[in-house]
């Protein structure tokens, strides 16, 4: 029988009831480099921010949110809404960059019931996708299949944000 080892999962599997606050909102104020490396915070600017998700769904699966609290699409002023759209283009392109998926998924969930896990803060998914990069694992053992453990896709990922926001 082979084994098919994950550790970094026992952290979702364990994880304790949710935090009080808006981890979109907490993880961008972070100051200390190695406070957002554990937050795997990517990018910020003074309107939205670039994070990873601790639970993906593929390998560097980040997300990108406003830094203000909400979740109104239609209703994020201007200058938010610009700076969202072009941090979504960097993001991707940054992945693009970083792994040379064959395609990604880029979309929001727009409350529960249309699958967003943090209904209250408006968020856009980057999901790099390659052929055949989902099998029987899902269906069968309800377990996705990481190629990379998310602190190396962190430190894949940081120095090309770094280098095209300077």
């Amino acid at each position: 029988m082979k084994v098919l080892w994950a550790p970094w999962r026992l952290s979702y599997i364990e994880k304790p009831e949710p935090a009080s606050g808006c981890f979109f909102c907490d993880r961008p104020r972070l100051v200390d480099r190695a406070a957002r490396r554990e937050a795997f915070v990517l990018h910020s600017t003074d309107h939205v921010s670039v994070i990873m998700n601790r639970f993906p769904y593929a390998n560097a699966h980040i997300m990108v949110s406003p830094r203000e609290h909400t979740a109104d699409l239609p209703g994020l002023r201007g200058e938010i809404a610009t700076a969202f759209i072009h941090e979504v283009q960097l993001a991707a392109a940054v992945v693009q960059q970083a792994y040379s998926p064959q395609g990604m998924n880029v979309g929001m969930n727009l409350g529960r019931v249309a699958g967003a896990g943090v209904a209250d803060h408006l968020h856009c998914h980057i999901v790099p996708r390659w052929e055949g990069d989902t099998n029987f694992m899902p269906v069968l053992a309800d377990t996705r299949v990481m190629p990379e453990h998310i602190e190396a896709a962190y430190d894949r990922l940081l120095p090309l944000f770094e280098e095209r926001s300077t």
